[in-house]
């Protein structure tokens, strides 16, 4: 059994809990929260890009495709947790936390899917 394919919105929305209950800055939940599903965006329309690129079989635009969607989310959450850093630099902490959390769940996840993906031609053993 793989893991979910969205455990990390479902960390997310348990975040929020986390942060009403422990005091802590909202904006910094709002901030990583707006940053999380916005490279989310990105990353979808990123894959199904690289899909198609790879139907085509052009495999040079679909690895460009990925490599520069992945530095771009990276900068967009770096960017986010700086700009609130420097606005509150309590909730820029919040936020810093909360999406580090998030990449490692989310990472992990893709890996164990990754893991328990059955390779095309061949059914379950």
């Amino acid at each position: 059994m793989s893991p979910p394919k969205y455990v990390d919105l479902i960390a997310l929305a348990a975040a929020l809990g986390i942060f009403l209950l422990g005091g802590f800055p909202l904006l910094g939940y709002a901030a990583a929260a707006a940053a999380w599903l916005a490279q989310r965006g990105l990353q979808t329309l990123a894959n199904r890009r690289m899909r198609e690129h790879l139907a085509a079989g052009n495999r040079q635009k679909a690895m460009g495709i990925v490599a520069g969607a992945t530095l771009g989310r990276v900068w967009l959450m770096a960017t986010v947790v700086l700009l609130v850093g420097l606005a509150e630099r309590q909730s820029g902490l919040a936020a810093a936390v909360l999406l580090a959390g998030l990449f490692t769940i989310s990472f992990a996840a893709q890996g164990l899917a990754h893991l328990f993906e059955h390779p095309e031609g061949q059914g379950a053993a």
